[in-house]
């Protein structure tokens, strides 16, 4: 088996671009519409907008590790780092706070120049506790292959597939300065297509013990920030590629074990962005709805419980709401979750949910 670092010319990747071009202007096109849209909001539907980007961004980067966090800590973190005022905010745990810095920092500070230093800031800002899961990992440094070569496993134990292997320890320091040098440069190709390139170099050369999809995926940010002009995030790639995590991981190593033409991989990562794209469509929908919603109730009487509960499933409850899950969340008896789930239903803010079921459920009038 060869791979595509094992070729003479590595890293002089090349594409066709009559097959890419298209695609690449319809992706461009779009581009230029959210963020004008976007900045015709107003400063508060705006802050609203960046924050439920970010925050499934964190999410569904996670997710994509087969990590979940809690999505009112990764909101609270990111309102808190970003100084919004915002509701109902809870604490974050430590591992929480560091997925959120490496985002952050990747995004808002886009203008800053990659370097190895901060790569390797992110990386402990991922593992504070210098562990993945129960394993001691090297954090903030390049790895060692010391446990063996680094490879991409899948199947029980005895019945394992290597999807992949990466370049051995020993080269890493001197494939990441090449790519953080290229990384660096301008007027080096379309500024999405080099996200595209930066996100498929960085996992082929894996430069980390854990965490390089995360990294990855924050590096693409960074740079589709620097091609969209600014730091307010208007849509996820992260989200998308969560949507379709199985055709990601099947181009990522078809291409990880072609040559060094990655024209597919750049018609997939670019219809990939192309659906995080119209995604952001909903998400300003929801956003305005919002927003509509709260303009419509500004003089009604509602308790603070009431317009906790409330936002979060304007936001995006998880299942189904029940008196049940109000009483826990709120962290009231369920007879007062009761009363206030009654009070919105006579103030036609609520509605029993039409699915029905065990317990009944009950839904925002929107």
């Amino acid at each position: 088996m060869k791979y595509v670092y094992q070729y003479k010319d590595w890293p002089l990747f090349h594409w066709d671009n009559e097959v890419i071009l298209p695609l690449l202007g319809e992706v461009r096109h779009l581009q230029g519409k959210l963020v004008g849209k976007m900045e015709t909001l107003g400063f508060t539907l705006r802050s609203e907008a960046i924050l439920d980007t970010l925050t499934q961004d964190v999410l569904k980067s996670t997710e994509i590790e087969g990590e979940f966090l809690k999505q009112d800590q990764v909101r609270s973190s990111i309102a808190r780092k970003l100084g919004l005022e915002v509701a109902g905010l809870v604490r974050s745990d430590r591992h929480v706070d560091g997925v959120v810095t490496m985002m952050l920092n990747a995004t808002q500070q886009f203008k800053k120049p990659l370097t190895k230093e901060r790569l390797f800031d992110w990386h402990t800002a991922l593992f504070p506790g210098g562990k993945s899961d129960a394993y001691t990992i090297l954090v903030g440094k390049w790895r060692d292959d010391s446990t063996g070569p680094m490879q991409v496993v899948s199947g029980a134990m005895g019945k394992e597939k290597v999807h992949y292997q990466a370049p051995v320890a020993k080269v890493v320091n001197k494939e990441m300065a090449a790519f953080i040098k290229w990384f660096n440069a301008t007027n080096v190709a379309d500024p999405v297509l080099k996200a595209s390139l930066a996100h498929f170099w960085f996992v082929t050369v894996h430069p980390f013990d854990d965490g390089n999809g995360r990294v990855a995926r924050a590096i693409t940010d960074m740079q589709l920030a620097r091609a969209d002009g600014h730091n307010q995030r208007f849509y996820s790639m992260s989200a998308q590629i969560r949507l379709e995590r199985n055709n990601y991981y099947s181009i990522l190593e078809k291409t990880q074990k072609g040559d060094l033409d990655i024209t597919e991989w750049h018609l997939w990562f670019l219809n990939c962005l192309y659906g995080a794209l119209k995604a952001s469509n909903k998400l300003l929908e929801s956003v305005l709805g919002k927003a509509k919603f709260w303009e419509q109730h500004k003089n009604t009487t509602l308790n603070d419980r009431q317009r906790l509960l409330l936002n979060k499933v304007i936001d995006g409850f998880e299942g189904k709401l029940t008196s049940s899950k109000w009483a826990k969340i709120a962290k009231c008896s369920t007879d007062t979750a009761l009363r206030d789930i009654q009070d919105l239903i006579a103030k036609n803010i609520l509605q029993k949910d039409e699915a029905g079921g065990r317990s009944t459920g009950y839904e925002v009038v929107m």
